[in-house]
């Protein structure tokens, strides 16, 4: 699994112009799904973000993280994120999941988020999502299972 995560003091992702989800302060998550990813791989990563220390203590440093402040955590689902970009000038998704296998994972990574963590809201896996948001820092991490 990838994920690239982002500090945000807001964000949200619409689907034909209705917003889906949505939150304050927190972190963006675009999820990418490798063919080889599991559950195992899955409850790693998202206790990786939920306690990745990337928001401010009050001495400024990033010392505390998405569960130390309650922010919100948006998923969104990214199958661009698995691309091989290494030659040529089409991106090869040969690595990513095939999409009932995406979607199971990343159905399972949701239901896990919601059954551990209050604050969680979703895209919707497949759809044509338009997402925005206002990074704060700005502050992003690339984040990958083994």
């Amino acid at each position: 699994m990838k994920a690239l995560i982002q500090r945000v003091q807001t964000a949200k992702v619409e689907v034909s112009g209705k917003t889906i989800g949505q939150i304050d302060k927190g972190i963006l998550l675009l999820l990418g799904i490798e063919k080889d990813d599991d559950e195992n791989k899955a409850d790693w990563l998202l206790e990786r973000i939920l306690n990745y220390r990337i928001f401010a203590d009050e001495k400024q440093r990033m010392n505390l993280s998405l569960r130390d402040i309650q922010g919100g955590l948006l998923i969104v689902s990214q199958f661009t994120l698995v691309a091989d970009t290494r030659k040529g000038l089409r991106p090869s998704f040969s690595e990513g999941a095939d999409p009932i296998s995406g979607e199971r994972l990343y159905d399972y990574f949701i239901n896990r988020a919601h059954s551990i963590y209050e604050h969680v809201s979703t895209g919707s896996f497949g759809a044509d999502m338009q997402v925005s948001l206002i990074n704060d820092g700005p502050v992003t991490f690339w984040l990958e299972t083994k």
